[in-house]
C-alpha cells in the first residue's frame, strides 16, 4: 500500500559517501562547465548545489572568494571537512529559496555556477522562476550564469522503470508522476525562460552522453536507484521499498547492459552560459 503524503516526511537522503560510491562519475565528467566556467584570480563565485565540495574545489584554488551552498546538511558538512580553504565558505541553504537569502541574493557575485544540480532544485513548479531570477539578482551587472543540469530525455529509461514500480505497488500514476524529484527542461524551455529574466544566452547546448555506471561492487545500478530514486522509493511504506529496487534493476537489466556486461545510463546534459545584462 502507498503511504499518504502525510505520512511522508523530508529526509536527507544525500551522504558523500553513498554519492562517491554510485556517482562518482558526475563531477569527474564536469570538464566543459569548468572550461565554461573560465575562473579568474579576481572572481567571485557562488556554487549552487555544491554537494560535498568534489566539484567545487576544482576552481577554489583559482579565485578570490568562493560560497557553495547545498539543502543537505550532510553533503555541506562532508564539503567542510574535505574542501575547507581561506577563501571558501559552505552554507547549508535550500536552494529553492534563495530569494530569501538577502546577504547571497545581493548583485555581488562575479560567477554563479551549477554542476549536475538544477534538475533537482527546479523541481517545485511553485519555485523554479524565483530560482533562476535569484541567481540573476545574484550577480554583477555583466556577470555570469554556467550551469550543467540534466536536460529533455535525461535518464529516461529509469524514470519510466521508477514510475512504473511505483505504480505496481499500488501508487495511482498522477502520484507516481509527481513523486519524481527532477525536473529535465529542453534547451527551448531554458533559452526562453532565462531571456525572459533578464540573461543574454551565450551558449546553450543539449549533449546526448552515455555514461558509464560504476561496477556492482562499487555501487553499480542498485546504487544509483536507491540514492537518486528515494524520493520516489518515500511514496511506498518502507517494507515495499527494497523489493520496488530489485523490481526497477530487474527492469533496466537488458536495457542498460552492453554485450561486455558494462551498464549505461542515457544521460542528456543541459550545459549553458548566460550574462546578466
Amino acid at each position: 500500500m502507498a503511504k499518504g503524503a502525510a505520512e511522508k516526511q523530508k529526509q536527507d537522503h544525500w551522504s558523500s559517501q553513498a554519492y562517491s560510491t554510485s556517482a562518482s562519475f558526475v563531477p569527474q565528467l564536469a570538464s566543459k562547465v569548468l572550461q565554461y566556467l573560465d575562473p579568474q584570480p579576481t572572481d567571485k563565485i557562488l556554487d549552487i548545489g555544491c554537494g560535498d565540495g568534489k566539484f567545487t574545489v576544482n576552481f577554489i584554488p583559482h579565485v578570490a572568494r568562493v560560497l557553495g551552498i547545498d539543502a543537505s546538511p550532510s553533503m555541506i558538512q562532508s564539503a567542510k571537512q574535505g574542501y575547507g580553504a581561506p577563501n571558501t565558505e559552505y552554507q547549508a541553504v535550500d536552494c529553492r529559496y534563495l530569494d530569501r537569502e538577502s546577504s547571497i541574493v545581493n548583485g555581488s557575485w562575479d560567477k554563479v555556477v551549477s554542476n549536475a544540480a538544477l534538475h533537482w532544485i527546479l523541481r517545485d513548479e511553485t519555485t523554479r522562476l524565483n530560482v533562476l531570477r535569484s541567481i540573476h539578482a545574484s550577480l554583477k551587472q555583466g556577470g555570469t550564469f554556467v550551469f550543467e543540469m540534466g536536460g529533455h530525455g535525461n535518464v529516461a529509461e529509469v524514470h519510466g522503470a521508477l514510475i512504473a514500480a511505483l505504480l505496481h505497488h499500488g501508487v495511482p500514476v498522477d502520484e507516481a508522476r509527481k513523486a519524481s524529484p527532477w525536473f529535465f527542461p529542453s534547451d527551448t524551455w531554458m533559452r526562453q525562460t532565462l531571456e525572459n529574466i533578464g540573461f543574454q544566452i551565450e551558449k546553450l547546448e543539449l549533449e546526448y552522453r552515455p555514461t558509464k555506471l560504476t561496477t556492482e561492487q562499487n555501487g553499480g545500478i542498485e546504487g544509483w536507484v536507491r540514492l537518486m530514486g528515494a524520493q520516489m522509493f518515500e511514496a511506498l511504506d518502507e517494507e515495499q521499498r527494497d523489493k520496488a529496487v530489485k523490481e526497477v534493476c530487474q527492469v533496466l537489466e537488458t536495457i542498460i547492459t552492453k554485450e561486455d556486461g558494462s551498464k549505461w545510463l542515457g544521460y542528456v546534459r543541459l550545459r549553458g552560459v548566460a550574462v546578466r545584462t
